[in-house]
């Protein structure tokens, strides 16, 4: 290194050490003070994980204090500081070497930060640069957005699976994602190269039963939306422009507290501010809302859900709290919403339609019994497609080919015959081979390989097949539901010593005992529900409800007890209520012979004066619902004793749905019997299939043939999306 290099180096470690993360003053003091308190909750049980490492410059400590302050608790258990410090390095080095120009507000909140959904962290930010900088350096931030786009769909295409997020580089490692995959991939192959991104998600379509989520990338001081690894020519282009239209609702979640973009807060929160984002996609209104106590009133600190008719069932896509006067707002898409309020366990309800109303009063109270028939509908939609031209389309096409062809010739490289767990395995197969190859007990490694989803087997590690397979006999399983495995077996066996193993026992009774008396609870509704792993919450002896569930099973299991979370009522073994029996009657209509759960009916239980989905059969394809009237609910179904919500409905062609709701009181020993209602109002033409809104068409002798390809998409009308 010459002397001249030498000199300039020295001045851009003293312009390092001197230059701020945050350059306003009372905002690094009020991070500075969040990042303090953190460390601080609970008596300190954070403070010894969130120690910055010496070698961090000013700059760096500030970004790695606004990182500590706000993220998950899981991830400040789960990764060590050097993962944050070497990420917060990586997003530097991009700004500095590619010189993309943003507000700093801007880069603090969609581009420093790791975590987009509730995926596995990993270390895809330097991996990505790599290959991503040369494709980018020249280019405009417009033409850098669409060219990632394009290296994206290299990598990964579209394949529905269960609602667990894989990291980005199992991603890539498998090559295909669901769209909230695809999403949390493109987001942070965006980042890695300097460019502001997030994760733009509709929970539930009000006008089709799906959801779907897609990215937003800042460039040239605006949000532009694109299709994850589904490249167009141009920008604010995708099969969805014309279903986004008909939502309802849209929000992303902003990493950290004291946002001041301009988009409306739907909820502040200790981790993130959620942002509603409708007003970039569709024509909304704004509906003002006064929640009531039974007296009159005003109930001050209600919780408000907003539900879309989804799923055949009214899912809360956004929660709102209300203030000291009872109030809340919310805009949204000019169609009908359910919107449910409750505080201590009374609650109330009442669809709205935004666009017509305007204020709205709810009281709490409403009896939880009988019977009330409504039409749901949802926005109508418009054509909001930019304009493309024939030689965009032919080289846009010429390109998707090529990288279909790149990501083909890469799965090719994966087995194509053997063994099933290998095969299912994608590109981890060499991980389940050598674990299959190594095993001296070849049927308990198979054993332990069919306790695993067929996501598990794409990203499972060899450590945590080693974890699984010198588990205690017999094997009780590594999956509790669906957070990220983690060795705990072996982790418990080396953690508890002698005097913790004779506090904690070898009963169910006096491991319950322990577990309540040594962690504490952090129970915010607010908090991002990322899961701790069993080792976090050991060493911290904090945990959200979430993590607790999980951390009590693995620690019963791991001391040879049977223990499960039942994935229907989201409740342990042990918690179990006794139980009665429902059963449907039901008279088919001229449609429907035999309706399915989340197709055309689902069952809720109320618990604190909010419903419960009972989550029925979802198996490895999220929403994927076995379950139906004739082999589930004709001759009874055992259910907790409770009061139930039952909703039934069968969309119409035009999305709207005319539904049913009933309040069911279901008795312990007892057999309650009720009618199941599918309403098909005369002159109406109702759906008679499903369509899997993210396939992809293009134009074949004059009509649309699937193909994968890209091309022509749905239009959102008559209830597909």
């Amino acid at each position: 290194m010459n002397r001249f290099s030498v000199i300039l180096l020295a001045g851009a470690l003293a312009l390092s050490c001197t230059q701020h993360f945050i350059s306003s003053y009372s905002l690094r003091e009020g991070v500075h003070e969040d990042y303090v308190a953190r460390s601080e909750a609970f008596g300190g049980a954070f403070a010894p994980y969130m120690a910055v490492p010496q070698e961090a410059s000013s700059a760096e400590r500030e970004a790695m204090e606004f990182l500590y302050a706000y993220m998950p608790s899981a991830d400040v258990m789960d990764y060590p500081a050097e993962f944050f410090l070497e990420n917060v390095r990586a997003s530097f080095r991009a700004r500095e070497e590619l010189g993309w120009k943003m507000p700093e507000y801007i880069f603090r909140h969609y581009v420093l930060p790791l975590r987009v959904n509730n995926e596995n962290l990993d270390s895809c930010r330097t991996v990505f640069y790599r290959e991503l900088k040369p494709r980018v350096e020249g280019l405009s931030m417009q033409e850098a957005i669409l060219e990632v786009n394009h290296w994206c769909h290299e990598k990964v295409t579209y394949q529905p699976s269960d609602a667990r997020t894989t990291s980005p580089l199992n991603t890539v490692k498998n090559a295909l994602g669901r769209c909230g995959e695809e999403s949390t991939f493109t987001v942070a192959a965006l980042r890695s190269v300097g460019i502001p991104a997030r994760q733009v998600y509709t929970p539930r379509w009000a006008h089709t039963d799906d959801n779907h989520a897609w990215v937003e990338a800042w460039a040239d001081g605006r949000w532009w939306f694109l299709g994850a690894c589904e490249p167009e020519p141009v920008l604010n282009l995708g099969w969805f422009n014309a279903p986004d239209s008909r939502a309802m609702l849209m929000h992303t979640r902003v990493f950290g507290r004291r946002y001041d973009g301009p988009e409306e807060v739907v909820l502040p929160g200790p981790n993130y501010t959620e942002v509603n984002l409708i007003d970039n996609y569709a024509e909304t209104a704004r509906v003002d809302f006064t929640v009531l106590l039974a007296d009159g009133s005003p109930a001050s600190g209600a919780r408000v859900d907003f539900c879309i008719y989804n799923y055949a069932e009214f899912y809360p896509a956004v929660t709102k709290y209300t203030d000291a006067a009872g109030h809340t707002f919310l805009s949204s898409g000019l169609g009908d919403l359910m919107v449910w309020a409750s505080l201590d366990g009374a609650f109330g309800y009442s669809k709205v339609s935004f666009g017509t109303d305007s204020d709205v009063v709810i009281t709490l109270g409403a009896p939880a019994s009988g019977v009330e028939q409504l039409m749901i509908t949802p926005p109508a939609g418009a054509d909001n497609m930019p304009p493309v031209s024939a030689e965009q389309r032919a080289l846009n096409d010429a390109r998707f080919a090529r990288e279909d062809s790149l990501r083909h010739a890469y799965e090719a490289t994966f087995p194509s015959s053997g063994d099933e767990f290998v095969l299912r395995s994608r590109g981890n197969w060499e991980v389940i081979r050598g674990f299959l190859d190594g095993a001296s007990d070849r049927s308990h490694a198979i054993e332990v390989l069919s306790s695993l989803s067929g996501k598990d087997l794409r990203d499972i590690t060899p450590e945590l097949l080693a974890d699984a397979y010198d588990a205690p006999r017999p094997y009780r399983g590594f999956r509790v539901e669906d957070e990220f495995l983690s060795p705990f077996y072996g982790f418990f066996a080396s953690a508890i010593g002698p005097e913790d193993d004779a506090a904690i026992g070898h009963s169910e009774d006096s491991v319950l005992a322990w577990i309540s008396s040594h962690v504490s609870v952090d129970n915010d509704p607010a908090a991002w529900r990322i899961p701790m792993s069993p080792a976090g919450v050991w060493k911290c002896r904090v945990a959200d409800p979430r993590s607790l569930d999980i951390f009590t099973v693995a620690i019963l299991r791991a001391r040879g007890l049977e223990a499960y979370k039942d994935p229907v009522t989201g409740k342990l073994g042990h918690e179990a209520a006794p139980k009665g029996f429902l059963k449907l009657s039901y008279e088919p209509c001229r449609s429907v012979a035999n309706p399915r759960y989340y197709s055309h009916f689902t069952l809720s239980r109320l618990e604190n004066g909010r419903p419960h989905l009972m989550s029925f059969d979802e198996g490895e394809v999220d929403m994927g619902g076995g379950v139906d009237w004739l082999h589930t609910f004709r001759d009874g179904c055992a259910l907790e004793e409770g009061t139930y919500l039952l909703v039934s409905g069968n969309r119409l062609s035009s999305g709207a749905v005319p539904v049913t709701m009933r309040f069911v009181e279901v008795r312990a020993g007892e057999t309650t019997v009720v009618p199941l209602v599918i309403d098909e109002p005369a002159g109406t033409v109702p759906v008679i299939g499903s369509f899997d809104s993210e396939q992809r068409f293009l134009a074949y002798d004059g009509g649309l043939a699937p193909d994968g390809t890209g091309g022509l998409a749905p239009d959102g009308t008559g209830g597909l999306a």
